[in-house]
């Protein structure tokens, strides 16, 4: 497997930045996310019900464009796990991990033996299909795959010291949306109970000297989160990028308009 330059500069408490994409399926979207400076991309099936033929397409384009991609799956089950790393992803962003069993299920499916249990098949997407000897290959995935373990409940927030605890998760990721309806005060983000959550779920991933992780949407939001450890964060996603550009575009167009006399 490729080295993973996003998880060893989280590992030594290293800024990395990325977005996700929920909409846009083309190749050159990879490509263009790299070309903004982007050092991963997070591509939701989760949300999206995109196939593996499409992740296929999009993580290869990532990996051509040089930034680290990490799929996220619809669940936990070990073939959602296995798919996407077989297909070429370097890393996996599981939701709704609730505790330490669950979280040892993704690293035991993630990993080859001896640390795991994920079927081998080489000379495929994941090795680049190249020959090679097969205990250095496996190796190398254990070391170089990243696993994110979403904390979007209140589940999991209260299990979050012990999935931190887990060798093998990376980050510690707070799904924002879902962890504020989790706890009856959803998209509640001024909350104090929201506000503790952030702080819990990072000193959380310090205390095991993880990373923590979440998807920003503004500046304003990312002040708080780098303020309180976080970071690996997506800065929002494709669609939500694109609405807010166009949107922003055209009622600028039709400003200018109204200024020069012309009626819209």
């Amino acid at each position: 497997m490729r080295e993973n330059g996003v998880k060893r500069a989280l590992a030594r408490g290293e800024l990395q930045v990325g977005t996700a994409f929920f909409e846009f399926s083309t190749p050159g979207a990879p490509r263009i996310a790299a070309a903004a400076g982007a050092q991963f991309v997070f591509l939701d099936t989760e949300h999206t019900g995109w196939s593996m033929d499409v992740v296929r397409v999009l993580v290869t384009a990532s990996l051509t464009a040089g930034v680290v991609p990490l799929v996220r799956p619809a669940g936990t089950a070990y073939h959602l796990i296995s798919q996407p790393l077989d297909v070429g992803a370097m890393g996996l962003v599981l939701p709704m991990v609730e505790g330490r069993e669950q979280a040892e299920h993704i690293v035991r499916s993630a990993k080859y033996p001896p640390e795991g249990r994920r079927g081998t098949a080489f000379r495929i997407a994941h090795d680049d299909y190249l020959a090679g000897d097969v205990d250095l290959k496996m190796a190398s995935s254990n070391r170089e795959v990243l696993l994110v373990a979403q904390i979007e409940t209140a589940a999991g927030l209260e299990h979050a010291e012990e999935i931190a605890a887990v060798p093998g998760i990376d980050v510690l990721w707070v799904g924002q949306f879902d962890l504020t309806s989790s706890l009856g005060i959803p998209g509640q983000f001024e909350n104090p109970a929201y506000l503790s959550a952030l702080d819990r779920v990072a000193e959380a991933a310090r205390s095991h000297r993880k990373a923590a992780g979440f998807m920003v949407t503004s500046e304003r939001e990312a002040a708080l989160v780098l303020s309180k450890g976080y970071t690996a964060l997506a800065y929002s996603g494709d669609l939500w990028i694109y609405q807010e550009a166009l949107e922003a575009g055209i009622s600028g167009v039709c400003e200018l308009a109204r200024r020069e006399g012309f009626a819209s």
